[in-house]
């Protein structure tokens, strides 16, 4: 029985789409982008500690974590990325164990975690790893659209991401989303939902 759900893709993939459908079939989501942000907001529990270790230059004048500021140094500078990773991961892992404690036993908990594949410790942390895969030129074009971004900063953020023949290969299943309409996508996620979870939650 499938209770344990890792699920990533790259930016622009749709991976948050993929993430709202599953929460609609019953899944309890556990979303590691969101309390990356929640301990990285104006009195966030890792603050201190990004200033004391960047400066204030990475601070935003309400107090949070200035994040263009901040992807500028790790785009820049592998070791600042060590860094910030040394800093934000644990604090983000012991949210994220709680939070699927919080759950249940019985839940079937979904991680969204964007660095699953690149992390290399949550393949033996979950029952199955979905992927949900688009283009390289697809991604580019929905950041851009949603965003703002320049073509530049996505592709910077494309680049620290695993290939995508890497991801593809670490999963259990694939959601290629790349021209799906979202009724198509609705039924992909209905039938890896029938298949993975549907028995642990009648």
């Amino acid at each position: 029985m499938v209770r344990r759900i890792g699920l990533t893709g790259g930016i622009g993939s749709g991976k948050s789409t993929v993430a709202t459908m599953l929460v609609a079939r019953g899944a309890v989501l556990v979303d590691t982008d969101a309390i990356a942000r929640s301990i990285a907001q104006p009195g966030g529990i890792a603050m201190p500690a990004l200033e004391a270790e960047f400066g204030r230059g990475v601070i935003a004048p309400d107090g949070g974590l200035d994040r263009a500021a901040m992807r500028q140094i790790v785009f820049a500078d592998a070791g600042a990325k060590r860094r910030l990773e040394s800093i934000l991961h644990p604090l983000i892992g012991t949210e994220t164990q709680r939070q699927a404690a919080a759950a249940g036993e019985d839940a079937v908990v979904v991680f969204d975690v964007p660095l699953l594949v690149e992390s290399g410790r949550w393949r033996a942390l979950v029952d199955r790893v979905l992927v949900v895969d688009a283009t390289e030129a697809t991604q580019l074009k929905r950041v851009v659209a949603r965003s703002g971004w320049t073509p530049d900063a996505v592709r910077a953020v494309i680049a620290q991401q695993a290939p995508r023949a890497v991801r593809r290969a670490a999963a259990d299943a694939v959601v290629f989303n790349e021209s799906l309409t979202l009724l198509e996508l609705e039924t992909e996620v209905q039938g890896l939902w029938k298949l993975w979870a549907a028995a642990t939650t009648r």
